[in-house]
């Protein structure tokens, strides 16, 4: 009893005397070595010797400091910051308060390069109401596109012409940050091919979107999220890319960070030749007119089209963020392109009748085109509270569109069976299109409690598209250029929405859920300025339309989400189920509606149809999540109900060019409904550091069920697509990727569509500490990326065999600089799109 007396007595005069002393005070700076950035939330950790245990420690400011009161004695001191090299003092003496000074921190290349083989690494992450593919270095679109690295995303597709479709289906809405931008054009997907591909960070594949986004696309949402760097300092990149057929682009992203704003920006140049081909073979039919057998002028007609497209493009993205406080930030950004394209088609054109050749023509087609865009953009976020996702944010946005295009028209004989043959009239066409859209938007998050959330925001849309088309022709008579005034028009389109929408989200035991319903109204208004009467219209398109229309929707879109985790706490695997329902409209764009024809080809036209009215869609999908340590897999099915669905028809025009040849137009029309149902199947597998495996398989069928001027479309489609992708770790650090695609035919009310396949090929080197990347790779290995159809009618049937783009071969450097790992977490700020799921997500 005594000795512990005597025990406790001495610990307390020990500890006393310890506090009484503790008013030394070791001060210092932590920076990077070389550039000199500081470094917060660097540790220095004092250990007392000769003991070796820890008696105190701190962690740097935002601008390096630290400062920490010891007592006095001797220790050991250590200087740390993740993926730098430690700085050690050791046996150090200290009996008076010293300042350390500046310490400086080199960077542990070894770690760097661990970590890099993490990002690397495609992943998924499943969320309530969306998939989020976190894409990896992925070298087959090393100096490629938008579209070419979206081609590499599960459940997405893009076709030979640049078209996107998810799941099969092509009414998806393309967003870029969460919102509808110029950088992914007005409507128009093309735009996506001209931007490159290494400025995506992810794309959010949103097959059951939540209140929270547009309604807008039966088929879902994509969202593309642009990289932005949070590294402090000045650092970036610049990728250099030369190619075959002809590519040239440089592009340069550049970033400086501090602690109070961040500047970043993306700019980038590109020239390409872009070849493509097309042929056309079609057999008319005769045909019953009144009771009377009406015989074709032309038995048969072979097009053999080639078209050479030399483009030019310009295109900066520069903004800044600034801190206002740790609360709550602003960003402004400015984002500008410039196109120019010059194309030269030349559209070879034979006629049969009793199987041999009577007629052969040449029809040259020169189209210069500027498109010039920027957009406006500013963004606030404010946070409250300690709760990072109690929050408010504020959008505005504004684009501009301007194109001009020109385009000459002259076709020739090259032989014919006629005697005196009237020659074809010289054309001109000369289009100009200016597009506005505004965007206004305001979010707000609500937490309640630690495991739900309540969210309300509004968005209003307002776009404008002014068409002003005139077509000159010659005068045979003088040679002069006169002004067609019947085909010449203006066309004045608006589509408006308005939307406001609220949510709420939760999560007890194992489920989560999330619940939204979201109220839409939309005007969709258009006029068209033509000398035509309607009775002229009515003749000139074979339909009555409306030159002038208002339309008024006025629509509610529930949603649900649920999730059920079904893996335990202690277990090393994730398992989880998921449902989704969704109301989706689709509402048709400006070229749908707008009546005038296409004229690239005089037999073959493409013509809007002004009477299109929005199509409706309720969504259900079922999935299901398995992770374990080196293998994913997803899968799930869907089943989706359309009314009033889009769909393109080809018919016989019932009229003739001034030398007798049948003209055949595409038009879209509202076919009545559409019953799509499918099944997808995922896998991710890095069994080894050096092999990572990722394949998927898309199952899907559409069954159509509609009527066109006493034609019946009703039709089945089934078809499917898969892809496959491995990427492995030579000898010499050399990675080596091979991408294989494959979709299945399928089939529509009028055409059957064969399979497609394709393969890319690249290999990578890593330079000079990661610093410098070398890339070649090849696009269309085999050169078999090819659409082949036939579409029959009761009129004519059509053999089509069409390339958008040729076997590309590209070399690129990528030359990185001051990109360390020395991000400081502001709260998730900075990709727009950070509305506070995070609490109910399930990576994978």
């Amino acid at each position: 009893m005594r000795q512990f007396l005597y025990s406790f007595i001495f610990t307390v005069l020990t500890c006393s005397s310890l506090y009484a002393q503790k008013d030394i005070k070791v001060e210092g700076k932590v920076v990077e070595e070389g550039s000199n950035i500081p470094l917060e939330y660097a540790t220095v950790t004092f250990k007392s010797k000769p003991d070796n245990t820890v008696v105190d420690g701190g962690i740097t400011d935002a601008n390096g400091y630290f400062s920490v009161e010891i007592p006095s004695g001797t220790y050991d001191i250590a200087v740390e910051y993740i993926s730098y090299k430690a700085k050690n003092y050791l046996n150090k003496t200290i009996n008076e308060s010293i300042d350390l000074g500046t310490v400086s921190l080199a960077l542990d290349i070894e770690s760097l390069s661990e970590v890099e083989i993490v990002a690397e690494r495609t992943t998924v992450e499943i969320k309530l109401d969306k998939k989020v593919y976190n894409i990896g270095k992925d070298l087959t679109t090393a100096g490629g596109t938008v579209s070419d690295a979206l081609n590499n995303v599960p459940s997405v597709s893009v076709d030979i012409e640049g078209s996107i479709s998810l799941r099969g289906n092509e009414n998806v809405r393309i967003l870029i940050n969460g919102r509808p931008s110029a950088l992914a054009g007005f409507g128009d997907t093309n735009v996506l091919s001209q931007l490159p591909a290494d400025a995506i960070e992810r794309v959010e594949v949103i097959t059951s979107p939540s209140a929270r986004y547009d309604a807008e696309g039966t088929a879902g949402i994509l969202n593309i999220i642009l990289r932005q760097k949070e590294t402090l300092g000045f650092n970036g990149s610049f990728n250099f890319t030369i190619g075959n057929p002809d590519n040239i682009g440089l592009n340069a992203n550049l970033n400086y960070r501090t602690e109070k704003f961040n500047l970043f920006s993306n700019l980038g140049w590109r020239y390409y030749d872009a070849p493509r081909f097309s042929f056309n073979d079609v057999t008319y039919f005769d045909r019953i007119v009144d009771g009377e057998t009406v015989v074709p002028e032309y038995r048969r007609i072979r097009e053999d089209q080639d078209v050479e497209r030399l483009n030019r493009n310009y295109n900066a993205n520069v903004g800044i963020e600034y801190f206002l406080s740790e609360k709550s930030s602003i960003t402004g950004s400015l984002f500008y392109r410039l196109g120019s394209d010059a194309d030269l088609s030349l559209n070879r054109s034979e006629r049969f009748n009793g199987g041999a050749i009577v007629e052969e023509t040449l029809r040259r087609e020169k189209e210069t085109e500027q498109d010039n865009s920027y957009q406006i953009s500013i963004n606030y976020v404010k946070e409250f509270g300690d709760d990072s996702d109690h929050r408010l944010t504020a959008d505005f946005q504004y684009e501009n569109d301007a194109e001009e295009g020109f385009t000459f028209l002259n076709e020739d004989y090259i032989t014919t069976d006629q005697t005196d043959p009237e020659p074809f009239q010289i054309e001109q066409e000369i289009t100009t299109e200016d597009q506005k859209e505004y965007l206004i938007q305001a979010d707000y998050v609500l937490p309640i409690g630690e495991d739900s959330r309540f969210e309300a925001g509004y968005r209003g849309t307002f776009e404008n598209e002014l068409t002003d088309y005139r077509l000159e022709q010659e005068d045979i008579d003088t040679g002069q250029l006169i002004v067609n005034d019947t085909i010449t028009n203006i066309f004045d389109y608006d589509e408006n929405v308005n939307a406001l929408y609220s949510q709420y989200g939760t999560k007890f035991g194992k489920f989560s859920f999330l619940l939204g319903l979201r109220l839409e109204h939309t005007q969709l208004k258009g006029d068209i300025n033509s000398r035509l009467t309607d009775e002229e219209l009515v003749e000139a398109f074979g339909f009555p339309i409306q030159t002038e229309f208002d339309n008024n929707y006025l629509g509610l879109f529930p949603t649900l989400n649920v999730i059920y985790n079904l893996g335990s706490d202690d277990s090393d695997s994730e398992e989880s189920i998921t449902f989704g329902y969704n109301r989706r409209i689709n509402r048709p764009r400006g070229w749908f509606i707008n009546p005038f024809p296409t004229r690239s080809s005089r037999t073959n036209i493409f013509q809007g149809n002004p009477n299109l009215q929005p199509a409706f869609a309720s969504a259900f999908d079922i999935g299901y999540l398995k992770r374990w340590d080196k293998l994913t897999l997803t899968t799930s099915v869907y089943y989706q109900h359309e009314t009033q669905s889009f769909e393109r028809v080809q018919e016989n025009t019932g009229q003739q060019t001034t030398d007798g040849i049948d003209i055949i137009r595409t038009i879209p029309i509202n076919l009545s409904t559409n019953k799509r149902t499918g099944a997808e199947l995922g896998v991710l597998y890095n069994p080894e550091k050096w092999l990572r495996l990722n394949t998927s398989f898309n199952f899907f069928q559409f069954e159509t069920d509609g009527e066109f001027n006493n034609v019946d479309y009703s039709a089945k489609n089934t078809s499917w697509f898969a892809r496959f992708s491995s990427k492995i770790t030579l000898p010499a650090e050399i990675d080596w990727q091979t991408n294989a695609f494959y979709r299945g035919a399928r089939q529509d009310a009028q055409s059957d569509t064969d399979g497609l396949f394709s393969i890319d090929l690249a290999f990578s080197k890593e330079m000079f500490n990661n610093s410098l990347t070398v890339s070649l790779n090849v696009r269309d290995l085999l050169n078999s990326r090819k659409r082949q159809s036939v579409t029959t009618t009761e009129f004519f049937e059509r053999y089509n065999e069409s390339q958008w783009r040729p076997r590309q071969i590209n070399l690129s450097l990528i030359y990185r600089f001051n990109q360390q790992l020395k991000k400081r977490d502001r709260n998730g700020r900075g990709d727009g799109d950070n509305n506070g799921d995070e609490d109910f997500e399930f990576e994978g």
